[in-house]
């Protein structure tokens, strides 16, 4: 998340402090129509709280629904809802279906969510109705009310970080377990090597850091690389020395239960002709708009032969790319350029395509999940699916990286062009954050993903300081940033990666 253009944002921000859960099931009665509805609150702090609502349609099947329920209290409002066409009148609130989740058989189920304002308690809904069809049942309350106050989560399970694949729109365990990746990028090893400052910046990748993740219970860490590096091509250290450095950290991470995510960030080649050319050293100093012929399917064998037969680790095979950019905004030829690769406009190197990079990896024998981003910083994931290249093996997850001033960042864009996505196959927010320090955007993004069972990594386990970026940490003992870090940290402790 270096040196990217800004796009204006949309939506505003809703103030949130994550919480520990608490559910309210309201079961259905055994009929032959009917419904059952889960309704979660998942966090909550004086003013306001975030909700979670399960479906079950339990009757003939429809291709649009309406749910309905009544707060009890006066003071309870819907703020904003994801999933679902959120109203409110009076106590009455009503949700109704999008085009991509209208559709319930008997017995299928979907979740839809919403923030919103409460004061003095915050009493759950006794009844609900889908299409008019009352869901009957009895409330079981909850055990403890919600608090804005962390729980104490134990440390990630003990042993090696699991192996994962990609099983229709889930990733799953060895053992068939859905699974999400939630973490952190642990920025430096892209950068550091180039610019005289080692392998990891002067910060630790040693056994007490890597305690201090476990802290905020951290599942999972995505390390930005350099090509040039690696290859032994440029920067120092490099070649032997550099691809060490990487294998140890790596192997630190996965035996301490920790999923890695190894992501080729900066790559070679120059560019000079585009709209947006700040990145025009040839050399792997900056994000450059798609990988490079010349030395990433090099990259790509050399990663995957050090780890293939460890399906702990996971390969994210071009951090952001914006190929779009150079041919003047021009989607199609993009999203061309990005899975063909070869002579895109407006770059003047070859480039490797999406799929160059595929068969680069499944050539050397590794089965490693593998993770491919979209268009415009990997924001614009509308053609992803008809623009994804062939695995041989089917394991590929959409990589989407979503930021405050990116163009999608509001709920709104999330459900009509995220959601569809992640209903063909898994979708991790490899990387997210805010630019002003705050929670406030990322809290409602990651109440979003939890929804759609979704993993996300934020931007970064590195203490530079937060004056106006995502930067999570004080120090390497992992004292959060006020504000963002907190924030994170005590979300996470809510959070398990197994759904």
């Amino acid at each position: 998340m270096r040196l990217r253009r800004i796009l204006p944002a949309a939506g505003a921000a809703t103030a949130l402090v994550a919480g520990v859960l608490a559910a309210v099931t309201l079961p259905a009665a055994a009929a032959t129509t009917g419904c059952s509805v889960t309704y979660t609150v998942q966090s909550q702090w004086p003013g306001g709280f975030t909700a979670n609502v399960g479906i079950t349609n339990l009757g003939s099947a429809v291709t649009s629904w309406t749910l309905t329920f009544d707060f009890p209290s006066t003071s309870q409002k819907v703020n904003q809802g994801w999933s679902a066409t959120w109203a409110q009148s009076g106590a009455r609130v009503t949700a109704t279906s999008m085009s991509w989740n209208g559709s319930l058989g008997t017995g299928a189920s979907t979740s839809i969510g919403f923030t919103g304002v409460s004061s003095g308690t915050n009493p759950v809904p006794t009844a609900f109705s889908l299409n008019g069809t009352v869901c009957t049942g009895s409330v079981t309350p909850p055990t403890s009310s919600p608090t804005s106050a962390p729980p104490s989560t134990p440390p990630p399970d003990s042993g090696p970080a699991p192996e994962l694949k990609v099983s229709g729109k889930k990733i799953v365990t060895a053992d068939g377990r859905a699974y999400r990746l939630l973490g952190v990028s642990r920025s430096s090893g892209e950068f550091a090597c180039v610019q005289g400052k080692g392998l990891w910046d002067s910060g630790p990748v040693d056994q007490a850091s890597v305690d201090a993740m476990k802290t905020w219970n951290i599942r999972a860490v995505r390390i930005p690389l350099n090509e040039e590096c690696w290859l032994g091509v440029n920067g120092s250290p490099s070649g032997a020395a550099y691809q060490q450095g990487v294998k140890e950290y790596v192997d630190l991470l996965v035996a301490n239960g920790l999923n890695v995510i190894l992501d080729l960030h900066w790559t070679w080649g120059a560019y000079t002709t585009g709209p947006d050319w700040h990145c025009t050293d040839e050399h792997a100093t900056c994000q450059k708009p798609a990988p490079d012929a010349r030395y990433a399917p090099q990259f790509w064998t050399g990663v995957a032969n050090a780890f293939k037969g460890n399906d702990a680790v996971v390969f994210d095979l071009f951090n952001e790319p914006y190929p779009e950019i150079a041919s003047d905004w021009n989607k199609t030829a993009g999203w061309q350029c990005l899975r063909d690769g070869g002579t895109c406009t407006g770059i003047a190197y070859e480039v490797a395509g999406m799929q160059d990079l595929v068969d680069a990896v499944r050539a050397t024998g590794a089965t490693n999940m593998l993770m491919i981003g979209g268009l415009e910083w990997t924001n614009d994931m509308r053609e992803w699916l008809a623009y994804k290249p062939v695995d041989p093996l089917n394991n590929i997850a959409a990589s989407w990286h979503a930021y405050s001033f990116n163009a999608c960042a509001n709920e709104t864009c999330w459900d009509s062009q995220i959601a569809p996505l992640a209903q063909q196959v898994p979708v991790v927010l490899g990387e997210f954050g805010q630019d002003n320090c705050a929670f406030d955007y990322m809290q409602r993004l990651v109440t979003w993903a939890d929804a759609h069972d979704m993993g996300y990594l934020a931007w970064t386990w590195n203490p530079w300081g937060c004056t106006s970026g995502a930067v999570l940490i004080k120090d390497w003992s992992g004292t959060p940033e006020p504000g963002v870090g907190e924030g994170f940290k005590a979300h996470l402790l809510t959070q398990s990666p197994y759904v």
